[in-house]
């Protein structure tokens, strides 16, 4: 009986402290030090923390107060939000990796370049470790200078996210460029140009349009269903709705504020709709798989497909399925039953299973970065990782045991206490 339960118990006790580290918080991380507090707010309000927290690699290249004023002071919202972007690398550096850099510089993808903003290389970003121990960034767009340097670490979890401050802002060619506001936006060529005509055409001739431009300026995002999914199997004949169904069909696919990816991605309560009343619910949930997202209204589930318009604070996007709420559609369409023969016992009927879209998997996370000291040699006044007691602090990470570790570890303790017993 000793030698079973000895022999299970260190396995026992290693997999009931094995823990899995579940998400990062970047205003939990920038919000001790109020140095970053401009920073930080604008990281929410243009919705961008909600996307650095939905990231499972990143690198976030913070300003203080004093270098972030130059932009805020002089620019709208939109361009903020483009600077900002320009400063969130899809890899992971710390203050080792960004000396060790392999011929001495390297060019990393930012999250601009996801926002179909960007032309060519302008949403990249040049790193360059330069004489002297600096290392140094700027615009990988031809003929930009390296005009911010790094400081400072403030902030690291292996290899899930690192908080790295900077001198100054990074400047892309283009970058400092004001969008059109929202009201100037036109949003049915921008949806017909997606190969979104039907749905195009429907917000227009039922006076949607209006409604859509006028919510616009306070916050608005439109799920355009393609001109596919109007075609699909399923879908309810439109003539056989009443002026007011058609109106509230419409304003489903539309919410009065502004959901980023990386909104959709974190967003854990239903979203409601333009539809939303006293007499109805009319919202939907959101489901995430890897970069795939998904809507699931109840009756049918649609994927996001792509990304027409992320322009604070309107985002439009295309979804693959016409979204059917509850309120107008009580339960999933289904194909007639087959004639029973004569006499034979009637079914019980059952409700057809909503579809489930395809959702790809998850991109690779980028390679580790090396674990150990600073490279041999290394220049003496390189920038201090002033940060790394910090991450021994608790902020911005949550911490879950696994589940499936739990299950093991029950279903072994359950074997031992037989295990025992049985001896």
């Amino acid at each position: 009986m000793g030698n079973h339960t000895l022999l299970f118990l260190p396995l026992l006790l290693i997999l009931s402290i094995t823990t899995t580290i579940s998400a990062h918080n970047i205003t939990e991380i920038l919000s001790d030090n109020p140095d970053y507090s401009q920073y930080n707010n604008f990281l929410s309000q243009t919705k961008l923390a909600d996307e650095i927290n939905s990231r499972q690699t990143i690198t976030v290249l913070v300003l203080n107060n004093a270098a972030f004023s130059s932009i805020t002071s002089k620019h709208p919202l939109s361009v903020v939000k483009n600077v900002l972007s320009l400063l969130i690398l899809l890899d992971y550096f710390d203050n080792t990796k960004l000396h060790q850099i392999t011929n001495g510089t390297t060019i990393s993808t930012t999250l601009f370049q996801t926002t179909g903003n960007a032309q060519n290389s302008v949403g990249s970003v040049n790193i360059t470790d330069i004489k002297g121990g600096k290392v140094a960034f700027g615009s990988a767009a031809p003929g930009s200078k390296l005009d911010s340097t790094y400081t400072k670490s403030i902030k690291q979890i292996p290899y899930n996210i690192s908080v790295l401050e900077i001198n100054a802002p990074i400047i892309a060619p283009g970058i400092l460029t004001a969008p059109p506001p929202s009201s100037d936006v036109n949003i049915t060529a921008l949806i017909e140009k997606a190969g979104c005509k039907t749905f195009a055409t429907l917000i227009s001739t039922n006076g949607l349009i209006k409604t859509f431009q006028s919510t616009a300026d306070k916050g608005l995002t439109i799920f355009a269903p393609n001109d596919e999914a109007f075609k699909a199997r399923g879908v309810p004949d439109l003539n056989k709705l009443t002026n007011a169904e058609i109106v509230s069909l419409l304003q489903y696919h539309a919410a009065a504020k502004y959901l980023p990816v990386g909104s959709l991605k974190t967003t854990k309560d239903p979203i409601t709709t333009l539809a939303t009343n006293g007499a109805g619910k009319f919202d939907y949930t959101v489901s995430v798989a890897g970069d795939s997202v998904t809507l699931h209204t109840g009756v049918d589930s649609s994927r996001i497909a792509d990304t027409i318009l992320d322009s604070t604070p309107l985002s439009i996007y295309s979804v693959d399925s016409v979204l059917l709420p509850p309120e107008l559609f009580a339960k999933s369409p289904s194909p007639a039953p087959a004639p029973e023969p004569v006499g034979a016992p009637t079914p019980t009927p059952a409700s057809a299973p909503s579809p489930v879209a395809d959702s790809p998997s998850p991109l690779p996370a980028s390679p580790p970065a090396p674990v150990d000291g600073g490279p041999v040699g290394a220049p003496a006044d390189a920038p201090s990782s002033a940060g790394h007691s910090s991450s021994e602090k608790s902020a911005g990470v949550h911490v879950k045991a696994s589940a499936v570790l739990t299950f093991t570890v029950t279903a072994l303790s359950a074997f031992v206490v037989s295990t025992v017993f049985m001896s």
